[in-house]
């Protein structure tokens, strides 16, 4: 019963939410043209439910074909999660959209398709989640989500031990009023701009 409430509660929050920031992403789209060479959306592979796979979408932070330079970057989590501070690859405008969160609202549309939730494990491709099984396991148990604990918790520490407790703390301890929870602290942490890894 709490999943269904929980999948229809998505649909409807992530319809409105479109409805409501259209305007915004509508700016944010032409802003990202005029900035710099190529497309408004970065679309790529992640693993949902059971570990099926989906493109996720968000707006493009980085240059063009950032994904070519990232051999010659150092990451700064201790893990196979690939994360950076100040990446040279980010853009101008990338930048602020990274700090205010807005290059994932995109996701709303996952989230409304069905393949995400509001709240969940944030979706990782399959090469990022190697090295513990049971994380892995527990992680794909439900949809990932635009937000979750490790948002509101750990993003500015860069530890992958940490990504993985909040994962698994998530699923053992899921319900609709964590869920809420985290939506509320989600919107502190934005507005005040705290920093990710």
């Amino acid at each position: 019963m709490q999943d269904a409430i929980k999948a229809g509660t998505d649909r409807v929050a992530s319809l409105l939410l479109l409805f409501a920031f259209l305007p915004i992403m509508l700016i944010v789209g032409i802003l990202i043209k005029i900035d710099s060479k190529g497309p408004v959306f970065f679309l790529q592979r992640r693993c949902g439910l059971g570990g099926v796979e989906f493109m996720m979408y968000k707006f493009r932070t980085m240059i063009q074909g950032a994904d070519d330079f990232k051999d010659v970057l150092l990451s700064e989590t201790d893990g196979p999660v690939f994360k950076i501070r100040k990446d040279p690859r980010v853009t101008r405008i990338g930048r602020y959209l990274r700090r205010w969160s807005v290059d994932e609202l995109p996701q709303l549309l996952n989230v409304l398709k069905g393949e995400m939730s509001l709240v969940g494990p944030r979706p990782l491709e399959s090469a990022e989640m190697q090295g513990n099984d049971y994380w892995r396991q527990r992680r794909l148990s439900v949809k990932p989500g635009v937000t979750g604990l490790w948002q509101i918790r750990g993003r500015d520490t860069c530890k992958f031990s940490d990504w993985v407790k909040y994962d698994i703390e998530y699923v053992q301890n899921r319900s609709l009023l964590l869920d809420l929870k985290i939506l509320l602290l989600t919107v502190a942490a934005v507005i005040r701009k705290k920093g990710a890894c």
